[in-house]
């Protein structure tokens, strides 16, 4: 199972210093995020920053670019990772697509699936010069006219789709190079929710088999000498997701349901999202994070074995200070060191 890292920083300079960091402790993978920051913009920074960690994107909005811009982004990180890039695709919630960023929305499963068809076309002819014409309900493409005259570092980019519902994680098992959990993902949940939709969609495509996609499990990481400080540490990151109720399934899955809605009961009566620390009970926390020691963590971390081929580990940032983010990631860099032998 390789071990992979979320790096954060104030400035990007400081995520590229803490990916730096955690590729020399021995992470195999550097991961980029769509929220705060552009993920194109950012992996380019982490790429910059590491000579052997493949970096990626988790996860660039699908459907907030072109599949065209998508696929041109993903040939420049390519180029300039030396091949290291994987792209990893996200849809997003409708409500981010439509009001934050005026895109289209459809059907997601569909609409997603003609993205990845047309960003791998147009990664594969980009210098071919041919005419590029697909069909599709939400992303035709035409394209007559181009030949990019620059060479490319490959012409076929691995592309991860993040998942979490039954329906896109089928099709992450039909068509994607990788699967990229939520960040809460437990080993029960991945076991019992998620790998069963995966076979079922690796199923569906003959001669298609597990090996040729890359389960990458996301586990939020909280490592301290003293074990309730690692509980304190994550426990406003747990609330953040637990007051959103589209998580409900998830928390239900591991008989939380009446602890989540004491924490959307705290959100509602006037608590901050990134301030709901004390609504979480220990019991959540230890079923969906990483918490402990060093010993602790790669017990938990172990049980990821045999279902997970890569985990993405990252440090808890919701209702914390700068300087309480920066000392959880310094200690899940120290973890990486000693699961790999890398130095801390």
């Amino acid at each position: 199972m390789r071990i992979t890292f979320a790096p954060w920083g104030e400035t990007l300079a400081e995520m590229a210093d803490a990916a730096a960091r955690a590729e020399a402790a021995g992470a195999e993978a550097v991961w980029a995020p769509e929220l705060h920051r552009s993920a194109t913009v950012t992996a380019a920074a982490l790429v910059q920053a590491t000579s052997t960690a493949q970096v990626g994107t988790a996860i660039t909005l699908a459907f907030t670019r072109s599949p065209m811009v998508t696929a041109l982004e993903a040939l420049d990180l390519d180029e300039l990772s030396d091949g290291r890039f994987v792209l990893g695709l996200g849809t997003g919630v409708q409500r981010l697509n439509e009001d934050w960023h005026n895109a289209r929305w459809g059907k997601p499963v569909t609409h997603i699936r003609e993205t990845v068809r047309n960003v791998r076309h147009f990664v594969a002819n980009a210098t071919s010069g041919e005419p590029m014409e697909l069909d599709g309900e939400h992303e035709p493409m035409r394209i007559r006219g181009y030949e990019r005259p620059y060479p490319v570092r490959r012409t076929e980019i691995p592309v991860y789709l993040a998942a979490m519902g039954p329906a896109m994680t089928r099709l992450a098992g039909r068509i994607a190079d990788g699967w990229i959990s939520h960040e809460l993902c437990s080993p029960s949940y991945l076991k019992d929710r998620i790998l069963p939709e995966i076979d079922a969609g690796i199923d569906a495509v003959e001669g298609r088999e597990r090996s040729d996609i890359e389960l990458v499990v996301s586990a939020c990481c909280s490592v301290a000498a003293d074990p309730a400080a690692a509980v304190d540490r994550v426990r406003g990151h747990v609330g953040f997701y637990a007051s959103v109720r589209t998580y409900a399934d998830f928390f239900g899955f591991h008989g939380l349901g009446e602890a989540q809605q004491r924490v959307i009961d705290a959100f509602r009566a006037g608590a901050g999202a990134e301030h709901l620390a004390a609504a979480v009970t220990p019991d959540m926390v230890d079923a969906v994070t990483l918490n402990g020691d060093r010993d602790r963590v790669a017990t938990q971390l172990a049980a990821y074995e045999g279902i997970a081929d890569a985990v993405k580990l990252s440090a808890p940032t919701h209702g914390l200070t700068p300087a309480e983010i920066r000392a959880g990631q310094d200690e899940v860099i120290g973890l990486i060191a000693s699961l790999t032998g890398g130095r801390p």
